[in-house]
């Protein structure tokens, strides 16, 4: 069934929109590509090991993981065909299986495999292809990550320019305020305090750290944004932490 969603004249898009789709969770198209893609992972495996591969072969295992791999790490836009760019992920996986076996065995293959100066070079295309996927992956998580906090930062009546706008002026100003931001989040009362009435609890504060309440006051905007990040799942945010700590 799956097959014949591929016309001749749209085979290429129809394969980057599906891949699209798995890459976003169809679960169901995925089985399908991998089902019917088996007589080109098995043509690929048997082009490397030079001999007819069945399904029941441990390398069309190999290839099979490997084709599944390179759907997730393909990216369209980079202008390479999916089946270009797993036919060398393929390759690559087993050649590298066929020589972990001569190794187990202790002897060496007794053949070269005449391209693979050409495979070392699309391998080197691929890594660069993967590693231009992982950017793309990094902004859209950053980028989802960032609204997420915008979205909680307003609960505070405050924006995420509040956190660039209201840093201390001074380093040791700012790791106090993070410190403070911290204390917060690992103390259950004042904790409470911040994140169900939206208040900064400086009476409490003013009694467990040694800074003023005029200064705490003065932070205020800072502390609750450093302590938002710190009580959720902000991955990316909290490097921002980290890199002040480092200055």
């Amino acid at each position: 069934m799956f097959s014949m969603l591929f016309t001749p004249l749209k085979r290429k898009r129809n394969i980057e929109d599906t891949v699209l789709k798995i890459q976003a969770g169809n679960k169901e198209l995925r089985e399908e590509i991998l089902v019917s893609f088996k007589p080109f992972i098995a043509k690929t495996v048997s082009s490397v090991c030079r001999r007819y591969i069945t399904e029941s072969d441990d390398e069309f295992s190999i290839g099979l993981i490997a084709f599944n791999d390179a759907i997730d790490k393909f990216v369209p836009a980079k202008g390479h065909s999916l089946l270009a760019f797993a036919e060398t992920i393929i390759k690559r996986r087993v050649i590298d299986y066929l020589r972990s076996q001569s190794r187990k065995q202790d002897v060496l293959l007794d053949y070269k495999f005449e391209d693979e100066q050409e495979l070392s070079e699309s391998y080197l295309e691929t890594e660069k292809s993967m590693q231009q996927f992982r950017i793309v992956q990094d902004a859209e998580k950053r980028k989802d990550e960032i609204l997420l906090y915008q979205n909680k930062l307003l609960e505070f009546d405050l924006v995420f320019d509040d956190l660039a706008e209201n840093s201390p002026k001074h380093e040791d100003a700012r790791r106090n305020a993070i410190s403070i931001a911290r204390l917060i989040v690992e103390d259950a009362e004042l904790r409470g305090i911040l994140f169900e009435k939206k208040r900064l609890p400086v009476k409490q504060l003013e009694q467990r750290v040694k800074v003023s309440r005029k200064t705490i006051e003065r932070n205020r905007k800072y502390i609750i944004a450093i302590s938002v990040i710190l009580h959720g799942e902000f991955f990316y945010l909290k490097d921002y932490i980290k890199g002040v700590l480092e200055e």
